[in-house]
């Protein structure tokens, strides 16, 4: 990507990344580096990793924690905006929205698993989404077919899920690209969207729910396949 962005399209692009440091010195660390990996003296957005775990937000706050590195790198130039991610729970989203208050700090946003199953299980569209609306601040939706789990439910097409995440109120729709005729969905998906109105919706939501109940097709909630810092411990610190 940064090779890329030497073509003169740094500043027409919106460029974020992530740091997965909980320490100060830890993501400072990762900030720099990511900088020089994207040849750029600034990203728009920088995002606390995998916030999955009940003590990431008092890590991240704590004395020495990756919200100095982030407030100083912000002051500095080096990045814009600030935010977190996350796919484990929606306790936790809500522990660092209020790790945040506590401390007289705001997110400029947050990336969540946002998907037509979601709703029926452990629900950040339920339990978190209205906060970053009331509060204005930028909601990211991933997951939106859980990485191809979801579809292997028959309950939902790619189509529909994508209608499904683009009608709820993001500012962006995340969705994997790594061949043509995804990237042909994806444009196709925005092309033929249309709001969903509220018997569309049920409608959807009852195909899916049986299927959701037990987070089965959502194993980035209920097990560690997807915690890449679970396996790389040492990303932390």
């Amino acid at each position: 990507m940064g090779k890329a962005l030497l073509d003169g399209y740094r500043d027409k692009v919106f460029l974020m990344t992530k740091i997965d440091g909980r320490t100060r010195d830890a993501a400072a660390r990762q900030i720099d580096e990511s900088l020089r990996r994207l040849r750029t003296d600034h990203v728009d957005l920088m995002q606390i990793h995998e916030t999955i775990r009940l003590e990431d937000p008092d890590r991240v706050f704590a004395d020495g924690g990756a919200v100095e590195a982030l407030t100083a790198a912000r002051q500095a130039g080096k990045i814009r905006f600030i935010g977190f991610t996350g796919h484990k729970d929606p306790s936790v989203h809500n522990r660092m929205l209020d790790a945040a208050k506590s401390h007289g700090f705001r997110f400029d946003a947050v990336q969540m698993p946002l998907n037509v199953m979601d709703a029926h299980f452990r629900s950040f569209e339920r339990e978190v989404l209205p906060r970053l609306v009331d509060d204005r601040i930028g909601v990211l939706g991933m997951k939106s077919m859980g990485d191809k789990l979801l579809l292997e439910s028959n309950t939902a097409s790619p189509m529909e899920c994508l209608h499904y995440a683009l009608n709820l109120p993001t500012s962006v729709v995340i969705t994997g690209i790594d061949r043509m005729e995804i990237l042909d969905q994806a444009i196709e998906a925005v092309r033929t969207f249309r709001p969903m109105d509220r018997a569309t919706v049920r409608a959807l939501l009852a195909k899916t729910a049986t299927a959701a109940a037990t987070g089965r097709y959502e194993q980035f909630k209920t097990s560690d396949r997807f915690d890449s810092t679970a396996k790389h411990p040492e990303w932390l610190v």
